[in-house]
C-alpha cells in the first residue's frame, strides 16, 4: 500500500479509497455546511477530476508511433470505447472532470429519484450510447448511501450490454458498499472516503448532506 491511495478489499469485491491530499482537501470543503452553492459546484468538479485520474488507471492502451521534434517515438494511447454515465442529478457534478481527461468518451444518462419514504429509487429517464462487452463504463454516482440508485443503474447498464463497469462516488457508506458487492462482486468502487454509517433517513453520516440539493441550490 502506497501513500497516494489505499485499497480496501472485501471477500466479495473491491473498494478503493483515494487518499490523495488534494482530494481530501476538496472533500473537507464539500462537507462544510458553510460552503456556498457556487463553491460546492466548483469543488465537486475538481474532486471529479481527481477521482477520474484514479478510476482510469487500468484503462487499456495501445502503441502509437509519432514524431517528436527530435525523432520517431512509439508511445501509448488509450484504446477501446469509454462511456461516462452520471446518475441524475448529482452525478452531473463529477462529469466535467471525467470529460477533461476523456474528451472522446460517449456520454449516457440515467435518471433515478429516491422515494424519501421507502428509500427505493424510481427510474424516470434513460439515454445510453451503444454498449458492448468491450466498452469501459464509468458510472458516476457521488453518494453511495443505501446503494439503491447505484444498484438500479448497474442493472440497467448490464441489461444494455455493459460488462466492464467502474462505480465512482465521492462518499460511500458501509451499507451501500455491501449491497453493491453482493450483487456485483466484480465491479470496482472508487471513492474519496468510506463514512461511518447511514442515519434513520438513509443519509450518509458524517456525509455532506444532499449532494443534489447543495449542487443546484434546491
Amino acid at each position: 500500500m502506497n501513500k497516494r491511495s489505499a485499497h480496501k478489499i472485501t471477500s466479495s469485491g473491491q473498494l478503493r479509497i483515494v487518499e490523495h491530499p488534494l482530494l481530501q482537501d476538496r472533500l473537507t470543503r464539500l462537507r462544510d455546511k458553510k460552503t456556498s452553492t457556487a463553491q460546492f459546484r466548483f469543488t465537486m468538479e475538481e474532486a471529479g477530476l481527481l477521482l477520474a485520474a484514479e478510476a482510469t488507471r487500468d484503462l487499456p492502451t495501445r502503441p502509437c508511433r509519432i514524431n517528436t521534434p527530435l525523432k520517431v517515438h512509439t508511445g501509448r494511447v488509450i484504446s477501446g470505447q469509454t462511456v461516462l454515465v452520471p446518475v441524475l442529478r448529482a452525478g452531473l457534478s463529477l462529469l466535467p472532470g471525467f470529460q477533461r481527461l476523456l474528451p472522446a468518451a460517449g456520454i449516457g444518462y440515467i435518471g433515478l429519484a429516491r422515494n424519501e419514504q421507502t428509500l427505493v429509487p424510481q427510474s424516470y429517464y434513460q439515454k445510453l450510447p451503444p454498449l458492448t462487452r468491450q466498452t469501459h463504463v464509468f458510472l458516476l454516482d457521488p453518494m453511495l448511501a443505501t446503494g439503491g440508485s447505484s444498484l438500479a443503474a448497474l442493472k440497467l447498464l448490464q441489461q444494455n450490454g455493459a460488462r466492464h463497469i467502474t462505480l465512482v462516488c465521492l462518499l460511500a457508506a458501509p451499507e451501500g458498499v455491501r449491497k453493491i458487492h453482493e450483487a456485483f462482486p466484480d465491479v470496482p468502487i472508487i471513492a474519496a472516503a468510506l463514512d461511518e454509517k447511514l442515519d434513520h433517513r438513509g443519509y450518509i453520516v458524517p456525509g455532506l448532506g444532499d449532494a443534489g440539493d447543495r449542487l443546484f441550490g434546491t
